[in-house]
This record gives structure tokens, C-alpha cells and sequence, in this order.
């Protein structure tokens, strides 16, 4: 049975029962026209991959529907935009179209893997234009972005990437780019001749030392999610990403030889090393714990969308009182660094992480040279110039 949230007069938007009954998975229905042969309505389906919460239990699950709920909403206008346009006999200019409903459309329909980069590829896109082009904020026509804004994009890139990511956003929003120009709804690609130059081997992420996570683990926060909180713990102290650490089971657990063993969602199919082996002391084993009846399938943590654990995560940091911004991906790099502070070979390190090849590791040794010099650096000037004078006159 399907129900009709909002019934646009060509396009409506409707919803079908998944999982049970327990999702629900949204697309529209195109009213195209009336066939002369048979006198029924033509209508269309268009798959969303948009799904609510059936009965949301909590904010979290509301909150989730509603923000879906409005994309779900913005789609529907802008098809139903088009089919006018259409049945007027006057089809909108695809060049014309206004960008974000387009992106907006883009979004919601890509399926791959990376489609939080995707997400993360036009909030920034957002943030650019309301620094550099407010008049655009509503209505972005898609002739408008040129070779030159595009060059102040790639800027604004590098100078409010704090992370690694600034290359990773260009390379999706370029990605989408690239659909458009292939939909007709850009004449010419904008980004010929314009380059994103970054240091690829610099680590910018913040990092918690050894010490902000002692402080970190301390600190309670009422009404926080405990799996989130378990799963950011465990990454800490395995180095694993959060698309491993949200599909771990108890199969993953070898118990006999206390190892942690699973294939890297990220290099499954493209590396060698897609596997890893991490060892696991007693703490962690009993961290983990065994399953419930022996249901060695079933998840060990049991984690809400990856938007509602950063949030989750971030609240956290910030009653630590942590002046740092800490991504879910921030455990993975804490781990190496924290690693190679007490010693460890980066061959090791390397291994842990599931590095095909030392290149990518790299990176951490520099990390760990640089906090090093903020170390020295840090030493009160007075204190310093005693120690040099006292070398002096040992050696004099």
C-alpha cells in the first residue's frame, strides 16, 4: 500500500513500506498524460533513495525525516517545474536550470559509496557562494558558474581546508560537474585550466594525544548515544574508519587468538592489503564483549547515520572541553601518530592501517616531527637560553 505525502498537481511525491514495514523509501509519480488508445493515465516512477523512519523513536530519527523529507520536497518542485515547462510546449533551457535544485536532484539519486563527499562536495560549494556570491544563494543559474569562479572556489578551498580533504571535495564537486555537462545543463566545462595544488603528504587533520583521549574518555555527557561513543573508542585504539567500524560483527572477532580480522570497505577490490589483522589485548576483548546468545552475526555496534554520530561526537569533544575540530576520522589518524610517539616501526604502523605501501604512512612521521618541534617550541624562552648557556660551559 502506498500513501501520498504531498500530491503536486503532475508530480507526486509517495512512499512505499521497506524492512518490514519499519522504512520508508520515497519516489514521485510523473503524471506524463492520457493515452488516446486505452483513455488511462500515463505515469512514471523516479526511485529517490530517500528513505524516513516509519515511526521515529527519538530527535535523532525525527530530525533525520525531516531534513529527507525536505530534499524529497525540493525534487518534486523541481520536476514538477519541468513537466509544465514541457506540457506548454516551451521546455525549460537546461542551462537555465537553477544549480542547487540540480545538485540537490544529483544527490539524491547517486548511490555510490562515497556519497557523503558527494554531500560534504556542495555544502561547501554553499559556503563559497554565500561568501563570494551571495546574490546566488537562492537561484544559482547554471551559466553563471565560470572559469573564474571556479578559480575562487579552488581558493576558498585551500584556505578553509583545515583537513586533507580539500582536493577530495574539488574532485567530487568537479565530478558532478561533469554529470551536468553531460545533461546539457552546463554549454562548457569551466574547470579547464584551473589546478588545486596541495600538499598530499601534509596531515592537517587535528589529532587527540594520549592525554585529550584520557580526558576525553572521562568526560560524561547526558543523554549521549553509548554506541557512539563505544564504536569512536574502539577506533581510537584500532585505527579503523568509520564505514569498517559501523559493518564489524562478531565474526570479525577471532577470540581464540585475540585478533581483530575484516576487509577494508575502502580498498575491498582495488589492493592487496584490503585485509587486516589487529591484535587485541584482554581490555579490548572485553571492551567488545561476546554476543548476545551467541549470535556471532550481529553487529557489534549499533550506530545511527554517519551525520547524527559526527554530531554525537562533536558534542562530546566540545564538554571535554577540546579545542579541536575532531572528524570520526580523527581516531584513525590519532592512532598512527600516537603509535609512532612511543616507538612503534612504521612498517608496523603501516600494517595496522592496511597501507598497501609505506607512502601513505609517510605522512604520520611528519606529524609526529612536527608536534616534536611545538614541543621544543613550547619550552619558555628563559628556560631555554639557561639550557644553551649551561651546554656552553660544558663544553668550554
Amino acid at each position: 500500500m502506498r500513501k501520498n505525502f504531498i500530491c503536486g498537481e503532475r508530480v507526486k511525491l509517495i512512499w512505499s513500506p521497506i524492512k518490514g514495514g519499519t522504512i520508508k523509501s520515497l519516489c514521485l509519480e510523473h503524471y506524463i498524460g492520457i493515452d488516446p488508445r486505452t483513455g488511462y493515465a500515463i505515469r512514471r516512477r523516479e526511485k529517490l533513495n530517500i528513505y524516513l523512519y516509519a515511526v521515529p523513536k527519538n530527535a535523532e530519527q525525527r530530525q533525520h525525516n525531516k531534513e529527507q523529507l525536505a530534499m524529497a520536497k525540493k525534487v518534486q518542485q523541481l520536476r514538477e517545474t519541468e513537466l509544465v515547462a514541457h506540457q506548454l510546449g516551451a521546455p525549460l533551457p537546461r542551462h537555465n536550470v537553477n544549480y542547487w535544485d540540480w545538485m540537490d536532484g544529483y544527490y539524491n539519486a547517486y548511490t555510490k559509496k562515497d556519497k557523503r563527499m558527494i554531500e560534504a562536495a556542495i555544502r561547501r560549494f554553499r559556503g563559497f557562494i554565500g561568501e563570494a556570491y551571495p546574490q546566488y544563494m537562492s537561484h544559482l543559474p547554471a551559466q553563471a558558474i565560470t572559469k573564474a569562479m571556479v578559480a575562487a572556489f579552488v581558493d576558498f578551498l585551500n584556505a578553509h581546508g583545515r583537513r586533507t580533504d580539500p582536493k577530495s571535495v574539488y574532485a567530487r564537486w568537479k565530478k558532478m560537474l561533469r554529470a551536468a555537462i553531460d545533461e546539457k545543463i552546463i554549454r562548457e566545462d569551466p574547470t579547464k585550466g584551473v589546478r588545486m595544488v596541495v600538499d598530499e603528504e601534509a596531515l592537517l587533520k587535528d589529532i587527540l594525544s594520549e592525554e585529550e583521549i584520557e580526558k576525553l574518555l572521562a568526560t560524561k555527557v547526558i543523554g549521549q548515544n553509548p554506541e557512539v561513543r563505544r564504536a569512536f573508542t574502539f577506533c581510537l585504539f584500532t585505527g579503523i574508519r568509520w564505514c569498517d567500524v559501523k559493518e564489524l560483527t562478531y565474526k570479525n572477532i577471532d577470540y581464540s587468538n585475540k585478533l581483530l580480522r575484516f576487509e577494508q570497505r575502502k580498498t575491498t577490490g582495488h589492493s592487496s592489503s584490503s585485509w587486516v589483522n589487529i591484535p587485541l589485548n584482554d581490555e579490548l576483548l572485553e571492551f567488545i564483549g561476546l554476543p548476545p546468545a551467541n549470535h556471532f552475526e550481529l553487529h557489534i555496534f549499533s550506530l545511527p547515520s554517519y551525520e547524527m554520530a559526527d554530531k554525537s561526537l562533536k558534542r562530546w569533544v566540545n564538554h571535554a572541553g577540546i579545542n579541536k575540530r575532531i572528524s570520526w576520522h580523527c581516531a584513525r589518524h590519532s592512532f598512527a601518530v600516537n603509535l609512532l610517539n612511543n616507538g612503534a616501526n612504521i612498517k608496523t604502523v603501516a600494517s595496522l592501517l592496511g597501507h598497501a605501501s609505506l607512502q601513505h604512512t609517510e605522512k604520520y612521521t611528519r606529524a609526529v616531527d612536527s608536534l616534536k618541534k611545538n614541543a621544543i617550541d613550547s619550552l619558555p624562552t628563559g628556560l631555554l637560553n639557561k639550557k644553551i648557556w649551561f651546554i656552553r660551559q660544558m663544553h668550554s
